[in-house]
């Protein structure tokens, strides 16, 4: 299971990172969120599945990391969407670099994190709003990012799976794309160490009644 889950999680990266979202789109703003969407949200959890455990932190981590992670992946994630962290990286390939492992490095984190002790309660609790905050911040920044009454990146016309999208219009697309992936994404693994944790409050309540349904 791990082993498969670290394959597919490179495997994703190469797609995004060798592929045309970052090469032959690389000025289309929604290529570059799909791509930052593909980092953070798909191929992040898995390869956090897949890390070996030595390269985990386990339950004895400081219950806040979660949330510090959290707060990591906001900065990173606000910073790059700037204008002029924007342009730097659209117009270099090192900065590009930089901001792709930054995304990636910011992404394994928060997953590993939230999810090192889904059944202590504490690390299920902080894991839990890491990842809820993680989910608002991402829907805030998409929502202003397709609600925007103007293009923050650029006027021309750029091109996107074959199609020419205004600077408005991608920029639109783009935002819809971190709503509908980043902020669903996060949001789920949030509920599911939420579901977790309740399922361990009621099994500490009735722990009576479950040692008899299992005998």
């Amino acid at each position: 299971m791990r082993c498969a889950a670290l394959i597919v999680g490179l495997g994703l990266l190469a797609l995004i990172w060798f592929g045309p979202l970052l090469d032959a789109w690389r000025a289309s703003f929604s290529a570059h969120m799909l791509a930052h969407m593909g980092v953070v949200a798909f191929a992040a959890p898995m390869i956090a599945i897949g890390l070996p455990d030595r390269f985990k932190p386990g339950a004895s981590m400081p219950v806040a990391l979660p949330i510090v992670a959290s707060l990591i992946e906001l900065i990173v994630v606000w910073s790059w969407h700037a204008p002029a962290m924007r342009a730097a990286a659209e117009a270099s390939l090192v900065v590009t670099v930089a901001e792709q492992a930054s995304f990636l490095l910011a992404g394994v984190l928060l997953w590993t994190t939230s999810f090192a002790a889904p059944h202590e309660r504490r690390h299920a609790a902080t894991g839990a709003l890491a990842l809820l905050m993680t989910s608002i911040h991402m829907t805030l920044l998409g929502a202003l990012l397709a609600l925007s009454p103007r293009p923050l990146y650029g006027l021309g016309d750029v091109s996107c799976f074959g199609v020419v999208l205004s600077g408005g219009q991608d920029q639109q697309l783009g935002g819809v794309v971190m709503l509908l992936v980043g902020a669903v994404v996060y949001l789920a693994g949030g509920l599911l160490l939420a579901g977790r944790l309740l399922n361990s409050v009621e099994t500490a309540k009735h722990p009576t009644s479950i040692t008899i349904a299992e005998t």
